[in-house]
């Protein structure tokens, strides 16, 4: 009979050490896969964070800045600008940027207005040497309409025919081709132009501010206080 009994205890020793064993193994598995999860949001994590880092990095590569001083073609007698040069260039390091019109806009304000979009035109048919030509040429472009009343005189820097409303151009005055296309690069500057129909042309004293929005980058700011204006040409810095 002690012989039977020890044999029994021995066989339920030995189950309840396979029980055992199969919770530790279930522990394991549990364990790992838990791990799993947590390392797999980890990698997830890392891979957003980079992926943020590389497009943060794109965004400040893309930038565009004011490549001299920025002008305004004044009427002296009336006391208004007529037009305003704001020359650009793409940063020391940066990426190329397209300029193209369906891609960029240009938002104006000052003392008196306010317009969220006035680029009517980027030039590339050719390369300008001034305002007053890249102005002629955007007047003269069949795709763009409504820029003057007078289509075939109008010349916003000297005042002549009036234009019917506000609007920008784009234009290149240093490309690396000729004619250039829509793509700013190293080397290559580019002009805003402005012109101001009679009710919104800046006085003496009035402040204005313009914003290139690009499709991708920081938003370029430019903002300037009109003097009193003494000069045709006037240096707004």
């Amino acid at each position: 009979m002690n012989l039977i009994q020890k044999g029994h205890r021995h066989t339920h020793r030995g189950i309840i050490g396979i029980e055992s064993a199969i919770v530790l193994i279930a522990f394991v598995i549990v364990a790992a896969a838990l791990a799993f999860v947590v390392l797999n949001m980890g990698f997830a994590t890392t891979q957003k964070a980079k992926t943020t880092i590389i497009s943060s990095l794109k965004e400040a590569s893309s930038g565009i800045a004011v490549s001299g001083k920025v002008t305004a073609i004044a009427n002296v007698a009336g006391n208004v600008v007529n037009a305003t040069s704001i020359p650009l260039k793409v940063t020391s390091g940066g990426d190329s940027i397209n300029l193209d019109n369906f891609t960029v806009s240009v938002k104006y304000l000052s003392n008196t207005v306010e317009y969220d979009n006035i680029l009517a035109a980027t030039l590339t048919s050719t390369t300008y040497a001034n305002l007053t030509m890249a102005f002629e040429g955007a007047i003269r472009d069949v795709s763009i309409s409504g820029l003057c009343t007078v289509f075939d005189t109008c010349n916003p820097v000297n005042g002549t025919a009036i234009p019917a409303k506000t609007f920008a151009i784009i234009y290149w005055t240093v490309a690396s081709q000729n004619p250039p296309n829509k793509i700013l690069e190293q080397g290559e500057h580019a002009v805003i132009g402005i012109a101001y129909k009679t009710g919104d042309k800046p006085t003496g004293l009035d402040k204005i501010r313009v914003e290139l929005l690009l499709s991708s980058g920081a938003t370029m700011t430019v903002e300037r206080n009109i003097p009193n204006l003494t000069s045709t040409v006037t240096d707004l810095g």
